[in-house]
């Protein structure tokens, strides 16, 4: 059954539930429902009413409750069609347990085709848990927290690099709890970058609230990239499989895997002068220490005015520029270090045709 409501969160709360049915202020979810909502969040200047897109997935068959969402930036787009296809194109007749698809959390953001709220250019991911009576970024966080985050027992939460620069898609998690590894390991990425996120980030929110939650990194704003869209679906098709909501399923191992932890070598290399950049390398090329990852130059090219920026140690490029034009302090690679026996196993298979940099985009 599938329907479509308005909700609102003035509107009155459904109380004295079973366990397999899912809540939240202004509606229910029965078990094998999928509701899409336009639930409201916030008002505009003009007292029109900001709606965000949910689509819950209620199974037939008891099981864990998992949001998916995308673009707390508003520009960030890759994630959202995961979050789609996974909702929307997927068959759920099997599911056990309950998916909570918020493809675009940042609607103002999203029409804006912005990075922030374009309201006082707030960060919707530093504002969880959110908080009634505060900003408006605040408003808008509490009402998607309590809703449809705090009922959930895992979450995954897609984000892209910000414009002018693109990431291998990699995992970011806080590799101190135990649910948390257990997670990042079965969403299967090559990368996983151990922290426990800034505060107010959705990630570091719902796990301090006791919803385990990973992040997932995945290529460049204003885009589509299909290739990066299909491997993230194969994380969550792992992930739903390692925690039992659709048994059919098995768990992917992506054959080899870097943990980045506080002790590894990671800098983000800056240039040191302005003007264009000539990129050497992309994401997830995997560079010695010494080469040259790119040069920057002036618009006369001279020899002598030729910058030349060199990898200070031999690692894996997980982030880097997009945009071909610098100040000085900008951003223009994300370098991490390798243990010897991961270089060893990425050289190998970067000297037999290439097929690490091929899975990696």
């Amino acid at each position: 059954m599938t329907d479509e409501r308005t909700a609102d969160p003035a509107d009155t709360d459904a109380s004295g539930e079973a366990d397999d049915v899912f809540t939240y202020n202004g509606g229910r979810v029965d078990p094998g429902e999928s509701v899409n909502i336009r639930y409201g969040i916030s008002e505009t200047y003009l007292g029109d009413p900001v709606r965000i897109p949910v689509t819950v997935v209620n199974g037939q068959h008891p099981g864990p409750t998992v949001f998916l969402s995308a673009a707390a930036h508003g520009d960030e787009l890759n994630g959202i069609e995961v979050v789609r296809e996974v909702a929307h194109d997927w068959d759920h007749t099997k599911l056990h347990g309950t998916l909570i698809c918020l493809p675009v959390m940042n609607v103002p953001g999203f029409l804006a085709q912005e990075r922030y709220l374009p309201i006082y250019d707030r960060d919707l991911n530093r504002s969880f848990p959110g908080r009634e009576g505060s900003t408006s970024a605040r408003r808008m966080a509490h009402r998607i927290f309590t809703n449809f985050i705090e009922p959930c027992d895992l979450g995954l939460d897609f984000h892209t690099s910000t414009r002018g620069r693109t990431n291998m898609l990699h995992v970011r998690a806080d590799m101190e709890y135990g649910d948390i590894v257990r997670l990042a390991n079965a969403f299967s990425s090559n990368v996983i970058i151990d922290g426990q996120g800034p505060s107010g980030t959705l990630r570091r929110e719902a796990t301090d609230a006791g919803v385990p939650t990973i992040t997932i990194e995945m290529g460049e704003a204003h885009r589509f990239q299909r290739s990066l869209i299909d491997r993230a679906l194969t994380g969550v098709a792992s992930v739903l499989a390692e925690f039992g909501l659709h048994r059919e399923s098995s768990v992917h191992w992506p054959g080899w895997r870097i943990l980045i932890d506080d002790t590894d070598e990671k800098t983000w290399l800056r240039a040191d002068a302005g003007g264009m950049v000539d990129m050497k390398h992309g994401r997830g090329e995997l560079v010695r220490e010494g080469d040259v990852i790119c040069t920057i130059t002036d618009p006369f090219k001279e020899e002598e005015d030729i910058v030349s920026v060199e990898a200070p140690f031999t690692g894996l490029i997980v982030g880097v520029l997009e945009n071909p034009v610098v100040y000085p302090g900008n951003p223009l690679c994300h370098l991490v270090g390798l243990k010897p026996e991961t270089r060893t196993a990425l050289e190998r298979e970067r000297n037999n045709a290439d097929p690490l940099l091929s899975y990696l985009e």
